[in-house]
């Protein structure tokens, strides 16, 4: 049997993460860690090496680790960041690259950032614009392989609140998924799960490189994923 692969999650807190978690649970193919600014509701069964730490001494934890992959889950919304931009920046940019820096000065080999549908430097909305600012920047950086995820509405249960906009956007999903084709097919509703199931695939993946992956794209690695055998 392979060694299995020391993957660090951050961002275990929100969606994204905690799906993540949810995933690796029972898998003997993955030596999960995790690095957050608080504690997680962690997932009954989950073996979790989890640090809380400020995000200045993240670079710390990941020399300690040494995990050769690293999911970058992070991410608040215009709400959460009292509707102020520079306070948006912070995370879903500044935090974000930081972070990513952190770890590739510390001998990181792949990183999977979960970003956004529309990420575009030249969007005229604030947040696909930071996305993709970010998206730019973390290109940059050179990773031996980087992975972006551009998922459309993400699905699932949160523990906050969620805007009424976007209620409404996953109660009526199932039925919009089916009017959206061709160029619009990455707009469609996608549910945490397959995202999360997807970024754990990539972060196995060892072939050099930068890749972007719409929605298709992330269904496709998310079916690649082995999955468990219960004994």
């Amino acid at each position: 049997m392979s060694e299995a692969l020391r993957l660090c999650l951050v961002g275990a807190t929100g969606l994204i993460g905690g799906k993540v978690m949810e995933e690796c649970v029972g898998r003997e193919d993955i030596r999960l860690q995790a690095i957050g600014r608080r504690e997680a509701k962690l997932p009954p069964g989950i073996r979790i090496e989890y640090f809380v730490a400020d995000p200045s001494k993240w670079g710390e934890v990941f020399e300690a680790l040494r995990p050769k992959a690293v999911i970058c889950a992070l991410g608040t919304t215009w709400k959460k960041s009292g509707e102020n931009e520079a306070a948006f920046r912070a995370v879903d940019r500044e935090l974000v690259l930081s972070t990513a820096k952190a770890a590739l000065a510390n001998g990181v080999e792949r990183l999977v950032a979960v970003s956004s549908v529309g990420a575009d430097t030249a969007s005229k909305n604030l947040y696909l614009r930071v996305k993709g600012e970010t998206e730019r920047e973390l290109t940059r950086l050179r990773f031996p392989r980087l992975d972006i995820l551009r998922p459309g509405l993400l699905v699932g249960q949160r523990d906050n609140d969620r805007r009424t906009a976007e209620r409404l956007g996953i109660a009526t999903a199932p039925l919009a998924n089916l009017f959206m084709l061709g160029k619009y097919r990455q707009y469609r509703g996608i549910k945490a799960e397959i995202v999360a199931r997807a970024a754990i695939a990539l972060a196995k993946r060892a072939a050099r490189g930068r890749f972007v992956h719409d929605n298709d794209a992330i269904r496709r690695a998310a079916n690649s994923l082995p999955i468990l055998i219960e004994e």
